[in-house]
């Protein structure tokens, strides 16, 4: 399938990343966006081949596209698999284990020894690509915030630190990492703390495409269909930006050339409302099916976000406040540090919510927001916090 170059914000980022004068390039790039805007086909397609076409080391790992592999090990593979690619690397290696006579390809050497914990740590296998290469190595991780979700991924973040520390410094030709993110609250998570590897490295907004994407698709669609930029671009932000929902609008339109202008848009915004449809009438089937304290605890996460404290008291009753007031229920489970943290794992197992091994949770997507915010789930209760103590009578006293 074709698919939309965004070659002017690869040029700028891949400047960003390896220009040596910019300090906060150094300590790494970190970019929020919701999932499916094309981030993950931009990094691959456009952003890795313009940072090779300027001579830098790339290496890519897709945290995502491996949910089922530990986080950790993921990375460390990727770092392994650039490695076995530049025979002198590997020969240094086997040398530094006494393998005086080796053969690359042979069995004598095997790249498992580079890791965490392992002969060869992550910070002197990249410090030896980086002397062999004598290019800057960029490390992109996408999807990055799931390496907090085991105490492996998380280790190997302050691994690559420390890598990053070590190859920026020195004879070496330096380290960048460009980390990606779903939700800008997850990934705040590895700058904002302060016991995280890359607290304080700068955290920007990816750009969902625009009217130069739009523009594209206009040049693609049937000329009888008289599609424009201003009629797409109300779809298109209806679609979440999403390219996928786009695109199916435009297949939709594709197999004739005689529209009229009318049917045309009403076939392609038919298209993507369905989508829109879809995807907000199955998340609130999938919310309808908790109990009434994960809803309320959904519900109260999706509205505070990086505020969200879930075991503080004034949370708990803010639960009480959402399941009494707003559904019109009676309070039969009791709230509690127990039940609400029963609420927030199975939250997790069902993939509304994320969760690193330091106790942070944030939403898995920021999708789920809006869908409960197009379903009326979010309101004013799901936003306040009560005062600390006991629960009085459930009235407007009660909310700050």
């Amino acid at each position: 399938m074709e698919i939309f170059h965004r070659t002017s914000l690869a040029e700028e980022l891949a400047t960003h990343i390896l220009d040596d004068d910019l300090a906060p390039a150094s300590s790494g790039l970190f970019l929020g966006a919701r999932r499916r805007i094309g981030k993950s086909t931009f990094l691959q397609q456009d952003l890795c081949p313009e940072l090779r076409r300027r001579g830098a080391v790339v290496i890519y790992a897709d945290l995502w596209d491996n949910r089922d592999r530990d986080p950790g090990d993921v990375i460390i593979d990727a770092i392994r698999e650039e490695l076995a690619h530049h025979e002198g690397v590997v020969l240094r290696f086997a040398r530094a284990a006494g393998m005086e006579k080796v053969s690359v390809g042979g069995v004598s050497f095997t790249m498992d020894r580079v890791g965490l914990g392992r002969e060869v740590s992550l910070s002197k296998a990249l410090a030896m690509l980086s002397d062999e290469s004598k290019r800057m190595i960029v490390l992109i991780v996408d999807e990055a915030q799931h390496a907090l979700t085991t105490e492996k991924g998380s280790n190997s973040l302050y691994a690559l630190k420390a890598a990053r520390d070590r190859l920026n410094m020195g004879p070496h030709h330096g380290l960048r990492i460009v980390a990606t993110g779903s939700n800008p609250d997850k990934l705040a998570v590895l700058v904002e703390w302060k016991d995280q590897a890359f607290f304080c490295a700068p955290l920007r907004e990816f750009p969902a495409m625009g009217a130069d994407y739009l523009r594209w698709l206009v040049g693609r669609a049937p000329t009888s269909a008289g599609l424009s930029i201003e009629f797409l671009d109300g779809l298109f932000q209806r679609s979440g930006c999403r390219p996928e929902w786009m695109q199916d609008g435009l297949s939709s339109i594709a197999y004739r050339n005689d529209w009229t202008e009318a049917e045309a848009r009403r076939v392609f915004a038919d298209t993507v409302e369905s989508h829109a449809q879809m995807w907000v009438n199955k998340l609130l089937g999938m919310v309808g099916l908790l109990s009434p304290l994960q809803s309320a605890v959904l519900r109260v996460l999706a509205a505070q976000g990086q505020r969200f404290v879930p075991f503080w008291t004034r949370t708990m009753e803010t639960y009480r406040l959402v399941i009494e007031l707003d559904d019109g229920n009676e309070a039969t489970e009791p709230i509690n540090i127990q039940t609400v943290q029963e609420a927030l794992e199975t939250l997790r197992k069902k993939g509304f919510l994320w969760c690193s091994v330091h106790g942070a949770y944030a939403l898995e997507e920021f999708g789920i927001k809006e869908a409960l915010e197009e379903g009326g789930l979010l309101t004013e209760s799901t936003k306040r916090v009560t005062r600390m103590g006991r629960h009085p009578a459930l009235s407007a006293e009660a909310i700050d």
